[in-house]
């Protein structure tokens, strides 16, 4: 049984061509805040979404892109409209969660450039007003690749199950992390879409969109677990709009530039505002593929 998953870029933000953004004497080699003093510290962890990779106007790591298309640069240009702000944004393209889920990817030779536990989170500014995180879609691929790879061992299911719980360690390890660094933030989570559902699985077969659903439903599960004080998630496995092939870029898994507006849209209330909906507990968009 195989499962076609494609492999990520791990740093093709570092060498993107005349669409990347950047000014002069920018190095992109170690991150800094970017932004006006004082007023909201804007925070984010993610991969290379947080660059925007797949937009029509990605930036390259660690630097200011004031006219990014991806969602993190669409998303703090409008909190600017409400004053003062400034963000700090680490994101590295190709980085999974954990040290686990680099130590999984070794098994079938993969390597990544990183975690957001070990590389991002402690550089957590302590006057940060408001972080958000976006986890899952390259740990997602990990695990479908090591099933592919035939190295999970007999009971699919289980391994499944098994990296998911994993995951959700993580992601509250994560948390906890960013509070020893700024104890009163408030964390935005943003949940999976349907993986099972993108167009980068379309010419996948039935079992192999099951696998891949059965993983991304399983870690928004975990992701939406975390909800609590001063800890919201932002419900993007419910939102049909997220799934439709326009909201993606042409490799089928990251997002167009429709796709990160949509991203950015559904953040900004559960930034801005003191209570958010919790994420719905059950929608038809978490059965898109046949159950596994």
């Amino acid at each position: 049984m195989l499962i076609r998953v494609r492999p990520l870029a791990l740093v093709v933000a570092l060498a993107l061509g005349a669409g990347a953004c950047s000014k002069p004497g920018d190095t992109g080699t170690s991150p800094s805040p970017t932004g006006g003093g004082g007023g909201l510290t804007y925070t984010n962890i993610s991969a290379s979404d947080g660059t925007g990779y797949g937009s029509s106007v990605a930036c390259v790591p660690f630097t200011p892109c004031d006219n990014g298309t991806g969602w993190v640069q669409t998303l703090f240009r409008r909190l600017q409209q409400r004053g003062s702000a400034t963000l700090f944004n680490p994101s590295i393209p190709g980085q999974v969660i954990s040290q686990h889920f680099e130590d999984l990817g070794r098994r079938i030779g993969r390597t990544y450039p990183g975690n957001f536990i070990t590389n991002q989170a402690p550089f957590t500014p302590t006057n940060t007003t408001v972080l958000t995180v976006f986890a899952g879609g390259n740990d997602a691929n990990t695990i479908g690749q090591v099933i592919q790879a035939q190295q999970a061992g007999d009971d699919i299911r289980g391994f499944i199950d098994t990296q998911v719980r994993q995951f959700g360690d993580d992601v509250a390890s994560l948390i906890r992390a960013v509070r020893q660094k700024a104890p009163n933030t408030k964390i935005v989570l943003l949940n999976l879409p349907n993986l099972g559902g993108a167009p980068y699985m379309a010419r996948s077969s039935a079992l192999e969109r099951g696998i891949m659903q059965r993983i991304a439903v399983g870690m928004t599960d975990r992701i939406n677990a975390q909800a609590g004080p001063n800890t919201f998630v932002v419900d993007l496995m419910c939102d049909a709009r997220i799934l439709e092939p326009s909201s993606f870029s042409s490799d089928g898994f990251h997002p167009s530039d429709r796709g990160y507006a949509l991203m950015a849209e559904l953040a900004y209330p559960a930034v801005v505002n003191s209570t958010f909906p919790a994420p719905q507990a059950d929608c038809a968009l978490r059965r898109v593929a046949p159950a596994y």
